[in-house]
């Protein structure tokens, strides 16, 4: 039986690369518009499981994914690291003099801010997904009208690539999430990376000796964001990434962490894919 991967946006979006990527081209794809429907789509098992962007080298963290993961419950095992090559493209025929308007994800008009300051005849539009724009000029054959988008897009959706690498940076990329409901059956020799989730005390000093645990027990912090607790003003969950070498090391600071914090959650155990 095929997997079904929920993705954000329509096929041909960085979300369907990952998917493809990770999981393989024998899969069913299950397209949800908005981060909040792909969550709503696992819970209620359209999907099997989800791909989620969760940062970028650019922009930084996507914060509201990090609430939905905990919120809901969702359990993070696995990662995935595309680097995102954008491309201007529009109907056969068209060049960039003939363009009026760009539309895309805010994301993506973020990161080429810099190629339209050369194209200052040209509206940029925010729109809700990359590959969704390029399928409705197709499908509407819209004259002066392009998308931002992965090469891919162009190819389901039979567009003219305009330009290639419009990107500011050129080592632009993305990090994604691989999300279930349940939580997988990995080995603990496979697991070198977690994503955890703590609540402090407002002390003094606090965060400080939960990051010292962390070091004398030999993990690598990786990544820490912080997020306001809904009803309690002026207090934070910090959300943490943290990559080890060996399990058991990464085991005795979860017993100590979970003594020290007023919270403490797992929210997922993996292997990371940058090693």
């Amino acid at each position: 039986m095929k997997k079904t991967i929920g993705i954000q946006g329509v096929k041909g979006s960085y979300h369907h690369a990952v998917a493809v990527a990770y999981f393989g081209s024998d899969i069913e794809i299950d397209e949800c518009m908005s981060f909040q429907e792909l969550v709503y789509s696992l819970e209620k098992g359209k999907c099997t499981d989800a791909v989620m962007a969760i940062e970028n080298s650019i922009a930084g963290s996507i914060i509201p994914n990090y609430a939905y993961i905990d919120e809901h419950n969702l359990t993070i095992f696995g990662e995935y690291y595309l680097p995102i090559h954008h491309c201007l493209m529009a109907l056969e025929g068209q060049n960039i003099d003939n363009i009026k308007e760009v539309y895309s994800h805010p994301m993506a008009l973020l990161q080429c801010k810099d190629f339209f300051k050369k194209h200052n005849h040209i509206k940029l539009v925010e729109d809700t997904d990359t590959a969704a724009v390029a399928n409705r000029i197709n499908q509407k054959q819209l004259k002066g009208v392009a998308a931002i988008a992965g090469e891919i897009a162009a190819d389901i959706y039979n567009l003219n690539i305009l330009a290639k690498e419009i990107q500011t940076i050129k080592t632009n990329s993305t990090r994604f999430f691989i999300l279930n409901t349940q939580k997988p059956t990995v080995k603990n020799k496979d697991i070198n990376k977690a994503s955890l989730k703590f609540i402090l005390d407002h002390k003094r000093g606090s965060l400080a000796t939960i990051l010292n645990v962390m070091s004398d027990c030999r993990l690598n912090l990786t990544k820490i964001q912080s997020l306001p607790v809904i009803e309690q003003p002026w207090k934070y969950a910090f959300f943490v990434d943290t990559t080890f070498e060996n399990y058991d090391n990464y085991n005795k600071a979860v017993s100590i962490l979970k003594i020290m914090a007023a919270e403490f959650k797992i929210l997922g155990e993996y292997q990371n894919q940058k090693v």
